[in-house]
């Protein structure tokens, strides 16, 4: 069999160079960490070069190591610092190109012949590459080429300029992750343009009904927000109506507080002469044509004028109480309540037909104690809003503070909470303390015997507290409490 010839060996390098740097290419241009394509380099290198020894260093735009590998070094693990101090470093930054250096020293490393080349993109010079004493093998002289210094300087640009794009990914990358957190915070604190109200949602439960009011405020199909009381029905129905993008004013009525005959008129309008010393009125309805009309506590109306309400959603129009005439409306419809409506249709105290014509899509907001993760932010803000609406600096609260309103469970949700921050915040002198929010939450001074703990015992006695606080004005106690005076009539008050 025919020995190769020294020509043979010379072009099978030169294929496995070539070969190499086409593999290096699509290797070091995967999305991967630095630490990984620096490994891949250094390896490949090894595999055509055939050093005693190899080490490659990148750093930073601060001078600091960012990926560090070694072949062969001893002793091991390489310091990377050593190699951005090293002279040959200093040699490599001043020329700009590649170098061949005898009899030296890298990195506490004696070596006997080093070659080593630049990593830089741009101008921008992100570490180097070096090779050091070039094995024997097959009776060769030692020693690399001038063939294998060219090779080196290939790799070196073509792994500068794939460095150079995986950190411009990685930037980018960072750079998307940091808006999408900022989209996030932005999310979490959307302010409508009703006095700066916000809501606060920095909790995954929250986050969800956010993306879900993004979703379906463009579209005109009508939607249940549904939730307990202090949840922010509201809000939703306010943030619905200014995403929605509908040139109208948003209406809103509470159906719970007022008797049928007054809410038929509210909702539809009146005609002149219908009783003695009445004018001509125009309806919510009527107001909220081009807009959106929010019936809050639709569970409570009565179903005589369920049936005009869902005549008036069927047909588009409207007829006034003591009128003949339709009247067209344009008006997307967003209730609220925080009642079982479905257990009121089996009931027959609610109208299925009803139920179906208004739930086109449902959005059921989480009580506070099912979010405490919101409990801090929502404290910041109403102490932000509480100093500017009284234009002074308000007192701190305390980490104790802070405590007692993680552990309660807020039975009036959002809005006793908001109540309770301003109370505070009130009573305090320099700073609220946990004693001060104990006091307001009844957690001083209660009784000592066991209490029930289900969500309505609960509700019931914190609504006696601020009855107490309220000397028995029920109708102060339910501004305390944001609810209407019928509400606590309604619950036994």
């Amino acid at each position: 069999m025919e020995a190769p010839t020294r020509g043979s060996l010379v072009e099978k390098r030169r294929i496995l160079q070539l070969e190499t740097l086409y593999d290096l290419a699509l290797a070091m241009h995967a999305h991967r960490p630095e630490q990984e394509l620096v490994d891949e380099l250094l390896h490949r290198v090894c595999a055509v070069l055939d050093p005693a020894a190899a080490v490659a260093v990148t750093r930073d735009l601060r001078g600091g190591v960012r990926a560090v590998a070694s072949v062969g070094w001893s002793p091991a693990p390489v310091d990377g610092g050593k190699l951005l101090r090293a002279r040959l470093w200093q040699e490599l930054l001043a020329g700009g190109q590649s170098l061949t250096r005898r009899e030296g020293e890298l990195a506490d490393r004696l070596y006997g012949e080093i070659v080593a080349t630049p990593l830089s993109s741009r101008g921008v010079f992100l570490g180097y590459l070096a090779v050091a004493d070039k094995e024997q093998r097959g009776g060769e002289s030692t020693g690399f080429s001038e063939e294998d210094r060219r090779f080196l300087d290939s790799v070196g640009a073509l792994a500068g300029a794939a460095l150079d794009g995986a950190r411009q990914v990685q930037d980018l990358e960072a750079q998307r992750e940091r808006l999408e957190e900022e989209n996030k915070l932005l999310k979490g604190e959307l302010t409508s343009e009703t006095g700066g109200q916000r809501i606060v949602a920095q909790s995954e439960a929250m986050r969800r009904v956010l993306e879900r009011i993004e979703r379906v405020a463009p579209r005109g199909v009508s939607v249940v927000v549904r939730g307990e009381s202090g949840t922010g029905k509201e809000l939703v129905a306010k943030l619905l109506h200014l995403l929605s993008g509908r040139s109208g004013s948003l209406v809103a009525v509470n159906c719970g507080a007022l008797p049928e005959s007054l809410l038929e008129s509210e909702l539809f309008g009146i005609e002149r002469g219908v009783a003695t010393g009445v004018d001509a009125r125009r309806g919510r309805f009527e107001l909220a044509d081009g807009g959106t009309l929010f019936l809050d506590e639709i569970g409570d109306m009565q179903p005589a004028l369920q049936v005009k309400l869902l005549r008036a959603l069927q047909e588009r129009e409207i007829v006034r109480v003591g009128g003949h005439t339709p009247i067209p409306i344009d008006v997307r419809l967003v209730a609220a309540t925080h009642r079982d409506l479905e257990a009121l249709v089996a009931a027959g105290s609610f109208r299925e037909d009803l139920y179906y014509r208004l739930k086109g899509v449902e959005i059921a907001l989480p009580p506070l104690r099912e979010r405490r993760e919101d409990i801090p932010h929502l404290v910041r803000h109403f102490i932000r809003e509480f100093g500017r609406r009284e234009g002074l600096e308000p007192p701190g609260l305390d980490s104790d503070a802070l405590a007692v309103l993680l552990a309660h469970d807020f039975p009036g949700n959002v809005r006793e909470l908001q109540n309770l921050v301003e109370a505070a915040l009130a009573l305090a002198r320099e700073t609220v303390d946990g004693a001060l929010v104990r006091s307001l939450v009844g957690g001083e001074g209660a009784a000592s015997g066991p209490e029930a703990l289900d969500l309505a015992s609960a509700e019931r006695r914190h609504i006696a507290r601020v009855l107490k606080l309220a000397d028995g004005n029920k109708s102060q106690a339910a501004r305390l409490l944001g609810v209407d005076r019928r509400t606590l009539q309604r619950k036994g008050f």
